[in-house]
């Protein structure tokens, strides 16, 4: 159903030119839609009201329209700009004191102005925070409604002691003892490092796993040297090792399988980690070897850089189906994402990683969409015309924006206790993982996929996000990471309502 549309059939009855929607309840087959209007209105409107309301519900649904007259006071308009700056401009709310907004009343809206210090007024206009907080107003009461901002001079406070950050957590890498050692070069190590934990800047590490690719070559000055690539059941790892005439036939032996460790420093080429070695031994993993878990950083006390906002899909899918949500549902909590970047790689492995340039996320708490976390992310690459053709974000949008450090501590802290939804979830999984455990984040939540359930349940054409969203009846803006995760909410949503909370 369309709203605005709606909204506009309404208000050509005369008596509810200025009605607002408040929600739309719905009881078995029947939807009613509460209306707010300041005008009065007689029972012949309501019935028009009615009929209006039956042509936008579906076949088979009765549609029936509730009226309530409320008159806006100067007190309950102040008190919802107050409350909109507080849950969806907390940093703008921070300047903003009740008694800084006043409110003018005209009898169809109405202004408000609400009194900031100069330094702050850019952050108001060009945030576009008073074409918001309008915005909302329009929603909550008839009428139309403008607001602007009045320069005060604001008297400093001493600002509340904040409590004392956590201590750094310090996670150290994870070790296991080699065993079966045999030396070529004699390094005599006694014990691996993690594959996983690795990270640029380490000297004098060994790593121990098993070869599943190995290459000679020679160098431009006919030396040769090896290209190895090991895993040790927590990652891979390239590296290069450049041998020694001793000890080159032993080299030369070794074959896809073997067992070998190697010793030397971890190092950036080209933006991409790598492993030079300095010497190469024979040895085995621990027999039966499970590696153990590495432990995350705990999530930040608080956000400081993306601010989660209220959500809220008024009508929440519901009409587009009689089904409702499983019971039990209610008690779970998810957090459906997208993200876009600048390219397609998500294995540091295949390369440099590409980056992540905006994170869109909605939180599904108590059976319906509640949050939103959204926010570009800085990016020290420009930007191929590629990506700006698909996604319509050009470099300029990303200057000012946080960096991805910062970022994924915030959606850490967002996601916390939920399950990670998304279509095709594991490709924007593999980039949150990656830039997660740079920062000691470690995303390891529950994933489910749209993709894998579409297919379960749904016989399309193909299973693309825009034709599943289709066949729901969802239009959205595709290729831009909130608009993606929150069509992709919904459509989990009606999924959930054909074949059950997924396992």
């Amino acid at each position: 159903m369309k709203s605005r549309e709606y909204l506009e059939r309404i208000r050509e009855i005369p008596a509810l030119s200025r009605a607002v929607l408040k929600k739309i309840v719905l009881d078995g087959e029947r939807a009613t839609f509460h209306l707010v209007t300041d005008q009065t209105y007689h029972e012949e409107d309501v019935a028009a009201a009615r009929d209006v309301t039956q042509d936008f519900v579906p076949e088979g649904c009765t549609g029936d329209v509730r009226v309530v007259k409320s008159v806006p006071s100067e007190e309950g308009v102040r008190a919802r700009i107050a409350e909109v700056l507080k849950n969806n401009y907390p940093a703008a709310a921070a300047f903003v004191s009740p008694a800084d907004i006043s409110v003018e009343l005209d009898g169809a809206g109405g202004r408000f102005v609400i009194g900031v210090a100069e330094s702050e007024r850019t952050q108001f206009v060009r945030g576009n925070v008073l074409d918001g907080v309008a915005e909302d107003l329009a929603r909550s009461f008839p009428g139309a409604w403008a607001g602007d901002c009045r320069s005060v001079e604001k008297v400093m406070e001493a600002p509340p002691e904040e409590p004392l950050p956590p201590p750094e957590v310090i996670i150290a890498p994870r070790v296991f003892s080699i065993e079966n050692y045999a030396p070529i070069d004699g390094a005599s190590p006694k014990f691996a490092v993690y594959m996983a934990d690795l990270a640029a800047g380490q000297t004098d590490v060994t790593v121990c796993g098993t070869i599943s690719f190995l290459e000679e070559r020679m160098t431009k000055k006919e030396k040769p040297f090896f290209s190895f690539t090991v895993s040790d059941g927590t990652a891979q790892l390239r590296l290069s090792y450049f041998s020694k005439k001793a000890t080159l036939e032993k080299v030369r032996a070794l074959k896809v399988g073997d067992s070998v460790c190697f010793t030397g420093d971890m190092e950036l080429f080209n933006g991409s980690p790598s492993f030079r070695a300095k010497a190469v031994d024979l040895g085995t993993l621990p027999k039966d070897f499970v590696p153990e878990a590495l432990p995350s950083r705990p999530a930040p006390p608080r956000y400081t850089a993306v601010f989660p906002e209220p959500c809220e899909d008024l009508v929440q899918g519901m009409l587009f189906g009689e089904t409702r949500l499983p019971a039990g549902f209610e008690k779970g909590r998810y957090v459906v994402f997208d993200l876009e970047t600048t390219g397609l790689n998500n294995n540091p492995v295949a390369g440099p990683m590409d980056r992540i340039i905006e994170v869109g996320a909605v939180k599904i708490e108590g059976g319906k969409i509640a949050e939103k976390f959204s926010t570009f992310v800085a990016c020290p690459v420009k930007l191929t015309d590629e990506i700006v053709g698909i996604t319509g974000i050009e470099d300029e949008m990303l200057i000012g924006a946080p960096p991805v450090e910062t970022v994924m501590a915030d959606f850490y802290k967002f996601t916390e206790g939920c399950a990670l939804v998304g279509h095709n979830v594991q490709f924007d999984y593999k980039f949150i993982r990656y830039y997660g455990e740079q920062e000691g984040y470690l995303f390891d939540a529950k994933t489910l996929d749209t993709v894998a359930l579409s297919q379960q349940l749904l016989r399309l054409k193909n299973y693309k996000l825009n034709t599943v969203a289709d066949h729901f009846g969802f239009t959205f803006r595709h290729h831009r990471a909130f608009d993606d995760a929150f069509v992709t909410a919904k459509i989990f949503l009606e999924l959930v309502k054909l074949g059950g909370i997924p396992k």
